[in-house]
């Protein structure tokens, strides 16, 4: 299993910034179909905004490279992230709109998302650079999605593994990306969903999903752990795989409980714990996202992480009803 050495204590998140618009209903409503819901909330939201509360929260030095919009929404984010002591030198306010997120909840949990990018799309590669420069020599980590635009986000990975950095890949949204960047990348976070989008090999288990993991390993990715919702998530590395099992919660809301997991692995890594010991901080983390409502403030703080993880272990019943935990 690698062993990655880190210690100067920063986690830097280049991505997105959005004001989350949820609402929550029974169920989804079928197309072309109206129903009504039963709450709705407005917050900040956006990956790369919830990896960095997640980092902070978990104690890490936090900051932030995103755009903002010049909107009524300004305030809204800007704040938020403040609230939570992220550093902000690097996110800028870009004329015209915030991004935005539109997500649905049904009772299960489950959700759909639509992403509408707006001041996300303007982060470049010059703001990129400036903030991985300035950032790097007291950052160890640094996290990065999907939801900028791709050569931006190709460019923060390529310039923090030149720094020296430990780079994390959340790819989300799935895409397709050049072959040559996974070799850049030291930690690649797929769920079941990502992982079998881009890899073509569909993860159903933990043994398709170590299958996935190695069309990663192959293209040069040093580690690559798959998240499986209810059945756990699978590590693979050049020393073999290790399936972990799902800490057992009931779901309210799975929305942001994959920004949990990467903020607290970004976090534990940053701090010089090991992989297996981060990931286990990070599965906590997203479990306890699960069982509340929205992305930001379901984001969980260390104190319930530790509380977590360092209580004794409990085999619920077969008819317990309470699944284990979304990652």
């Amino acid at each position: 299993m690698p062993h990655f050495t880190a210690g100067r204590g920063g986690v830097i998140v280049v991505g997105s910034v959005t004001v989350d618009v949820t609402t929550f209903s029974t169920r989804l409503p079928l197309r072309g179909e109206t129903i009504l819901g039963d709450d709705v909330t407005l917050v900040l939201g956006g990956k790369g905004a919830n990896q960095a509360v997640a980092a902070a929260r978990a104690g890490a030095r936090s900051a932030l490279v995103g755009c903002v919009g010049s909107d009524a929404f300004q305030s809204l984010v800007m704040e938020g992230l403040r609230s939570e002591q992220i550093e902000l030198d690097h996110v800028s306010v870009m004329p015209g709109a915030t991004g935005v997120a539109q997500i649905r909840v049904d009772a299960s949990g489950e959700n759909d998302i639509v992403i509408v990018p707006k001041a996300n799309a303007l982060l470049d590669l010059d703001h990129v650079s400036e903030a991985i420069r300035a950032l790097a020599p007291t950052s160890s980590v640094m996290l990065t999605q999907l939801e900028i635009p791709l050569p931006t986000a190709m460019h923060a990975i390529r310039r923090a593994r030149a720094a020296g950095l430990i780079v994390v890949l959340d790819p989300a949204p799935a895409a397709t990306l050049p072959d040559e960047i996974w070799a850049s990348i030291d930690i690649v976070t797929p769920n079941e969903t990502e992982a079998s989008t881009i890899t073509g090999v569909t993860v159903t288990d933990a043994e398709s999903a170590a299958m996935a993991a190695r069309w990663f390993l192959d293209r040069g990715t040093r580690t690559a752990v798959i998240t499986l919702a209810s059945a756990g998530a699978v590590l693979v590395t050049a020393d073999g795989s290790t399936t972990f099992e799902a800490v057992r919660v009931e779901a309210i809301d799975t929305t942001a409980a994959g920004d949990a997991f990467a903020g607290y692995l970004g976090a534990a890594l940053a701090a010089g714990d090991s992989l297996e010991t981060s990931i286990i901080r990070a599965m906590t983390a997203g479990a306890i996202a699960v069982t509340r409502r929205g992305a930001s403030p379901s984001l969980p703080f260390a104190a319930e992480v530790d509380a977590l993880v360092n209580r004794p272990a409990v085999t619920a019943p077969p008819d317990s009803g309470q699944p284990p935990a979304t990652q």
